[in-house]
């Protein structure tokens, strides 16, 4: 999406209120959630749905 939008991760991060370390946390899907309000922020930003950005991974395998 951030591609789509031409938006660099820096850009993101200081419009959603996060450091840009948390959010390359959250890119690389090495967190175990995330608080819906910053989902929101972010899929406020990207003008986009959660499902755009969002992936279901089954981690009992």
């Amino acid at each position: 999406m951030l591609a789509l939008r031409k938006m660099k991760s820096r850009e993101l991060a200081l419009e959603v209120g996060i450091t840009e370390q948390n959010l390359s946390l959250l890119k690389s899907g090495k967190v175990k959630g995330v608080r819906f309000e910053t989902l929101a922020k972010i899929c406020a930003v990207l003008e986009c749905q959660p499902g755009d950005i969002l992936e279901a991974v089954d981690r009992t395998r």
